[in-house]
């Protein structure tokens, strides 16, 4: 395949049969690209994580010419081609993966780490329908205090203030991309969307979106906290996996949601 920056191979451990996926990165492109920094920001990212639901980087093989990055290999492909395929995913399937991805994004606060881009292209599965967060190319390292303004990562699912510029402290964009997932999951399209990108920065900004009459109250109540415009009212990790995500998996756990005619 292809990845942002370079072609991605699968390889094989000659001895134990291992798959592993291999991120093939010429040296003058990136450069050419001016993404060196991208680059190294990735390898120094991944390199520190050890997740079950972040992709795990194992090895760097640095030649003249190129940069090959051996990382875990996973069989399911893209969410953002499974939800494509299947639609409407259904609420325990969507809630266990969404768990999956809040577990991940924790991890990456906890260690400092913002991602600024989550989507459904950047969470991958694995052959038992495991979520693997990916791609950090855009990722950047907190300090405390420290805000960051850079517009970075997919307008679709960019929080109001990347958007508008605004100073923004890091762990609150990442929430709004979750809510932003979790939407997808679980209606199929997306809470905010345009061809027209000043249009859709202006729904963005205003916040929006339609809440669907098949989602039940606690689920709708979670995406509106998550998706709000004040980062400071926003839903906090804390609050989505401590406080209310037990109540939230159990009750949609024991729901049978008639699913809307296509």
């Amino acid at each position: 395949g292809v990845g942002t920056f370079g072609k991605v191979k699968i390889g094989e451990h000659q001895l134990t049969g291992h798959k592993v996926a291999v991120k093939i990165l010429n040296r003058q492109k990136i450069r050419n690209l001016d993404v060196v920094v991208k680059i190294k920001r990735e390898i120094q990212n991944l390199k520190l994580f050890r997740h079950p639901h972040i992709i795990k980087l194992y090895q760097v093989i640095s030649t003249p010419t190129d940069f090959f990055m051996v990382m875990e290999y996973v069989s399911g492909g893209e969410l953002f081609d499974y939800i494509c395929k299947n639609g409407r995913v259904q609420e325990t399937e969507a809630c266990r993966l969404f768990q999956q991805i809040i577990s991940g994004v924790d991890y990456c606060h906890r260690h400092m780490v913002v991602h600024r881009d989550l989507k459904p292209e950047n969470v991958l599965l694995d052959a038992h329908m495991n979520a693997k967060i990916a791609d950090f190319g855009l990722s950047n390292m907190m300090a405390d205090g420290e805000f960051l303004r850079t517009s970075c990562g997919s307008p679709n699912y960019a929080a109001p203030e990347v958007i508008s510029g605004r100073l923004y402290a890091g762990p609150e964009v990442d929430i709004w991309s979750c809510g932003v997932i979790l939407y997808a999951l679980l209606c199929g399209t997306l809470p905010f969307d345009d061809e027209h990108v000043p249009t859709l920065f202006k729904k963005i900004r205003g916040g929006v979106f339609y809440i669907p009459e098949y989602l039940n109250r606690t689920v709708a109540n979670l995406l509106v906290h998550m998706l709000q415009v004040d980062p400071l009212k926003r839903a906090t990790i804390k609050e989505i996996r401590y406080r209310g995500w037990e109540g939230l998996f159990s009750v949609i756990a024991s729901l049978t949601i008639q699913r809307p005619p296509m």
